[in-house]
């Protein structure tokens, strides 16, 4: 009996070789038009300007693995930076000060966790309301103020190098490994991937499902402090109003990189592509004075085209 042809399955081509070769094109286009766009400085800064939306991404693709999403990100990202720059300029203790940030993001996503969990609220109601809890705490406590001038310490953490290696691209290293292991190792996140999947056969093989949910949601809290702290101090400014919408790119970035929005799939490897094809198209159109409006534009479009892209590779590992 002779062999049956495997047919041609789109989704699964996309999983394998599509980001990839979205971001070889993109790179190789932006090199051609903009001579400056491959310069040792300019590289540098696209790997900085990466740095806060690959480590919000981390949060936002275990909320999506587990078929959830993560609407309050850049709300707790301003919240707990902002309470951070203002803990390290009362108390001048940097440990202090960080650990304000990433308890208080914890909190923040332990309750999302707990009412997605416990009350059965869809998660984008939860986060939703989780985002304006944390936008009207900060402005409320800093009436809109800014708190800058955060010390040598404070903002090493955002612009320092350690050799020619900004430091931190070295937390985002980190970060990722941690995710990596966290999905690829241990039963949870083994557990994400089937609750994401199917929701009734991973709690029917005994997988607890709200304690998933829960580690996920906390799990992108803690993100979002972290990424706030980055980005802070980079700034060396802590800002309440900053980083709006920050977390439609990281979840773009997580889309584009093959995970899917119906949950059940995806690679921390292929979202840090997929983060490097947002941070490459921002720093293009910064290097072509394409100005901000325009930006929001393309970049809205991209939204449209990744979830476009998320639907039909879904398809066609139907049809496969």
């Amino acid at each position: 009996m002779a062999n049956k042809k495997k047919e041609f399955n789109l989704g699964e081509f996309y999983s394998k070789f599509g980001i990839f070769i979205i971001f070889l094109v993109m790179f190789i286009l932006f090199s051609i038009i903009n001579k400056n766009f491959l310069s040792g400085m300019n590289v540098r800064n696209i790997m900085r300007q990466i740095v806060v939306i690959t480590i919000m991404a981390c949060g936002e693709q275990l909320m999506i693995i587990c078929g959830m999403i993560d609407l309050s990100a850049s709300r707790v990202l301003a919240c707990t930076g902002t309470l951070s720059a203002y803990t390290m300029l009362r108390t001048h203790n940097l440990l202090a000060a960080l650990l304000v940030a990433v308890v208080i993001g914890f909190l923040f996503g332990a309750f999302n966790g707990f009412f997605i969990v416990r009350f059965d609220i869809p998660p984008f109601i939860a986060t939703l309301a989780s985002m304006m809890v944390a936008e009207g705490f900060i402005m409320t406590f800093t009436g809109g103020q800014n708190y800058s001038n955060l010390g040598d310490a404070y903002t090493f953490i955002g612009q320092g190098y350690v050799g020619i290696v900004p430091f931190p691209v070295i937390i985002m290293i980190i970060i990722l490994l941690i995710t990596y292991y966290l999905l690829s190792w241990t039963p949870i996140g083994r557990g994400m991937y089937a609750v994401g999947g199917n929701t009734a056969a991973a709690k029917a093989s005994g997988i607890n499902v709200g304690l998933v949910k829960f580690t996920a949601a906390a799990f992108s809290g803690v993100m979002s402090s972290i990424a706030g702290i980055v980005l802070m101090s980079r700034m060396n400014s802590g800002q309440p109003a900053a980083a709006i919408s920050y977390e439609m790119d990281a979840i773009t970035a997580v889309i584009i990189g093959g995970t899917s929005m119906s949950g059940g799939t995806g690679t921390i490897i292929n979202t840090i592509v997929g983060s490097l094809i947002i941070g490459i198209i921002k720093n293009f159109m910064n290097l072509q004075n394409i100005n901000a409006s325009l930006q929001k534009l393309v970049l809205g479009l991209l939204v449209l085209v990744a979830v476009v892209i998320d639907n039909q590779v879904r398809r066609s590992r139907t049809k496969g």
